[in-house]
């Protein structure tokens, strides 16, 4: 599903590459036919404002939003583990079942930054990423609020990621689904937002096929 990997390139740290190609991305946004009209005329929005707007001011956006907002983070283990043993098992659990369908990773790239999860999403088939992302759907729909009370631009992606979503996977095991704890306020102090992370274990339940997908994506 080419969505996956427009939705990933959105989500992604703006930079002279993704600026010039916003408005192929626009483009192929539009003609999208897995999303709602309305839906994929504000990801292409999205796109055409990247390649309109001088790029630092973009950076500095996307910085401020995913990087320095602790409950708008993209590293999605982030919103169920915080910083405990769990996430780092969680991720080792998910580079392998990367690795295991031909998807390699860059030097110091984590496995729940979520643009890696779309890539890998949009190299598998269709039938196993959209189980896979029902398993994030909770995560997806939080982000996706607290990017609509900003009226940010970043909150259209995450619109999409809802709108395919499964509402749920029939044979999810119950203690698949993501236990996210409520989110504390942006300015309060790091040491009071850390001890609200819970520890509540999220896992991918699709079951990979033995078919390799290619490492390269276009």
């Amino acid at each position: 599903m080419r969505i996956f990997k427009l939705l990933s390139l959105l989500l992604t740290y703006p930079d002279d590459a993704l600026r010039d190609a916003a408005p192929d991305i626009a483009h192929l946004c539009r003609a999208a036919d897995a999303l709602p009209p309305n839906l994929a005329e504000r990801l292409a929005r999205l796109a055409l404002r990247i390649a309109a707007d001088d790029l630092l001011d973009t950076q500095e956006r996307y910085v401020a939003l995913f990087d320095q907002t602790r409950s708008l983070s993209l590293y999605l283990f982030e919103h169920v583990h915080g910083e405990s043993r769990d996430r780092g098992q969680a991720m080792v659990d998910l580079r392998a079942q990367y690795e295991a369908r031909g998807l390699e990773m860059a030097p110091g790239e984590l496995p729940d930054f979520l643009p890696l999860f779309l890539e890998y999403l949009y190299a598998i088939p269709a039938d196993e990423a959209l189980a896979l992302l029902g398993e994030i759907r909770p995560i997806a729909a939080s982000l996706a609020q607290r990017l609509e009370k900003r009226r940010s631009d970043y909150a259209a992606p995450l619109a999409a990621l809802l709108a395919l979503a499964p509402e749920a996977a029939a044979d999810r095991a119950p203690e698949a689904t993501a236990d996210l704890v409520p989110a504390s306020p942006d300015d309060e102090p790091a040491a009071a937002r850390d001890a609200a992370w819970a520890d509540a274990p999220v896992r991918f339940t699709a079951a990979p096929s033995p078919a390799a997908c290619a490492g390269d994506l276009p």
